[in-house]
Formats: structure tokens, sequence, C-alpha cells
């Protein structure tokens, strides 16, 4: 049986990463819980102070098909390669194709004047991708 999972990044603010990264994936930040019209009613109602309502941040696939993605805040800059990145893939195939370079070129621009950073485009007989940081310094691929 397979499981429900999320994947977790770490931040050091998590609402503008989430918000990015929502833009990046077409998703959304998660709705607030029954009962409450935004997340600060729900946290001023539970008891976090104003100064630790961007801890966490969340955004979920409006269609529900894709993993939820969680941002903690943490107290340190990230400093070393991640060991898992995402791939979002944009061109519709895999390996090099008609028009995947356009494709991959447009999206990296429309990502990049959200806060990413491009760092590499790589191009082999049997793939072709970009590297890029979002606006954290953390890895990611467009293929």
């Amino acid at each position: 049986m397979s499981k429900a999972f999320q994947v977790t990044i770490d931040a050091g603010d998590p609402a503008s990463l989430g918000a990015f990264w929502a833009e990046a994936l077409g998703y959304v930040r998660e709705a607030p819980p029954a009962g409450f019209g935004s997340w600060p009613d729900a946290l001023t109602a539970w008891g976090l102070p104003p100064e630790r309502h961007n801890d966490a941040n969340a955004v979920v696939d409006p269609d529900g098909a894709g993993p939820r993605v969680f941002f903690q805040k943490v107290p340190e800059a990230k400093t070393v390669k991640n060991r898992v990145h995402l791939d979002v893939r944009v061109s519709g195939t895999s390996g090099p194709a008609a028009g995947k370079r356009e494709r991959l070129t447009a999206e990296a621009e429309r990502l990049v004047a959200l806060g990413a950073t491009l760092v590499r485009e790589t191009v082999t007989q049997i793939d072709h991708f970009l590297v890029m940081l979002d606006p954290e310094g953390n890895e990611f691929c467009l293929t």
C-alpha cells in the first residue's frame, strides 16, 4: 500500500519561499483549518505570538495529485549542496527532444523573474536539463 508523503524544506523565510514554490509548481498556499478565515487567525487562536507566525508554511497541489510541500523555519543558512532536490518537469519529454530547449528556457526565465538563479545548462546525447537555485539557494532542476 502506498503512503502519502510531503516534501519538507528548511527555510529562513517560510512564507516567501513557499510563495516562490507555489508559483514554480502551480500550487497554492494550504488553506487554514476549518473555522478560521486566515492563518493569522488560527495561529493567534492557538496562542502563537505574531513573531512566530512565519515559523512554517505549506503549499499544496490544487488538484490534490502532488505532494504537500512544507517549509519550516531554521536558524542557519544553507551551506552545502542538497542531498535531495526537486526535478520540475516542464518540458513534457525526457531526453533531448524538439522544442525542449525553448520550453526549458522560457520556464527558467519565468523562475528567475520570481527570484531563482540559473546555475548551468547540461546537454548530452540522452538528456537536457537546467540546474537552478531557489531564492534561498536550494538546488533544483528543470527537466
